[in-house]
């Protein structure tokens, strides 16, 4: 992915995120210079998968497969004294899809916050990850609603779902109702061992550097 491409989603999320009154914490909005001159910050946050995070799941094409986040607030597995739980924010385009894929460890409820209607299709898996062919039922907020495998469910502004471990999703923004703005709380999060995508994609992006970055990655920040 193109560092031009990654820094044009984050200029858009910006504008979302101003547009629906949301600020992010001082080094949300901080440059690379901003990170070299407080390293032990850029080392906290990169330790703990904390920032922006844009990836095309290595398809090439953004717009159609990708998703851009913004990680406020993590622990780290396992870590003593750590929180024990994440709150995330994404930007969904519409018709943009975010993979099938299951977390092993983590429940999260993925709440629309604001914009247009965001639609998310599930499935349920064995414990080899083997998709099964059953209806299943998801609480959306706290109402029992039972599902078809792949069925969409439509949460408008305001509705959210929980999504326990070992339950195959996927999510886009509905095509004509307007990109969405994505909350995601979860317990503790970590993007790097606890994706298991339904087809073998990749979860982080390889850049290509066409530009200066705007922002740093997550992964980034503290290197």
């Amino acid at each position: 992915m193109k560092r031009s491409a990654i820094n044009r989603a984050i200029r858009r999320a910006e504008d979302l995120l101003a547009t629906h009154h949301w600020t992010l914490p001082v080094w949300g909005r901080w440059t690379a210079e901003n990170f070299r001159q407080d390293p032990e910050t850029a080392r906290y946050l990169t330790r703990h998968q904390m920032g922006w995070d844009v990836t095309d799941f290595g398809s090439e094409r953004f717009d159609e497969i990708g998703l851009v986040l913004f990680c406020l607030r993590n622990g780290i597995v396992g870590g003593e004294g750590e929180i024990t739980y994440a709150e995330k924010l994404l930007v969904v385009e519409e018709g943009q899809v975010t993979p099938s894929h299951l977390h092993r460890a983590k429940m999260e409820d993925i709440i629309n916050r604001a914009g247009g209607v965001l639609v998310i299709e599930f499935c349920p898996a064995d414990d080899d990850g083997a998709v099964i062919e059953r209806e299943l039922t998801v609480l959306v907020d706290g109402i029992a609603t039972t599902l078809k495998p792949w069925e969409q469910l439509r949460l408008e502004p305001g509705q959210g779902v929980t999504i326990p471990p070992g339950l195959y999703h996927r999510f886009y923004g509905e095509q004509g109702r307007g990109v969405v703005l994505v909350g995601e709380v979860s317990k503790v999060n970590d993007d790097q061992t606890d994706n298991y995508f339904l087809d073998p994609i990749g979860r982080f992006s390889t850049i290509e550097e066409d530009e200066a970055p705007v922002r740093l990655l997550w992964n980034e920040a503290g290197r």
